[in-house]
């Protein structure tokens, strides 16, 4: 038979293992991502994504499994961190590997046009762009100088063509190599 208590309470020491695990691994984990400043988690290209998922798995882990030290999960913080240190510092220096981990922003609308080869590429509907025109307070699709799709999945409005916030969008005659580094 199912020892029903048993499902709801297994003791004191679990508990406590549970207290103490899961402050020290959030305090560590604090001061990490601290010590690793905020590109740690901010834009969401894919590289980025998996880091921020993968530390929320670590620290659920650590703070749910019975078999997973502090120690452990300290290692495994520190082993993402760093890989998303390195891969951000190398995107940052060099532009044919930031073509490789960045995807590029795409123009979906020039000119008041919605240019429908580049939507169908990305998937998105016309619907979506005006939904980000509206956010801009703009009631007039014909009033927009482009929307780009970003590489982190926003979308930006420009009001008016010849911005050089375009520099880096390849259909207007630009790459990602726009923003290379003077170290190259």
């Amino acid at each position: 038979m199912v020892d029903v208590g048993h499902i709801f309470y297994q003791g004191w020491a679990p508990l406590l293992r549970t207290a103490i695990g899961t402050t020290f691994t959030y305090v560590a984990l604090v001061i990490m991502l601290r010590v690793a400043g905020p590109r740690t988690l901010a834009k969401w290209y894919a590289f980025d994504l998996i880091v921020t998922v993968a530390l929320g798995s670590t620290f659920a882990n650590s703070v749910l499994s019975g078999n997973i030290s502090v120690a452990q999960s300290l290692v495994g913080f520190a082993i993402l961190i760093g890989l998303q240190f390195v891969i951000a510092f190398a995107v940052a220096h060099w532009s044919q590997l930031r073509v490789v981990v960045n995807p590029q922003p795409t123009l979906l609308l020039l000119d008041g046009k919605f240019v429908h080869d580049a939507m169908r590429r990305q998937r998105v509907a016309e619907a979506d762009v005006r939904a980000a025109i509206r956010h801009q307070g703009i009631d007039r699709v014909e009033n927009v100088g482009a929307v780009v799709l970003e590489a982190d999945g926003t979308f930006s409005v420009i009001k008016q063509l010849g911005s050089s916030a375009l520099a880096d969008v390849p259909e207007l005659g630009g790459s990602n190599a726009a923003n290379r580094s003077d170290d190259e």
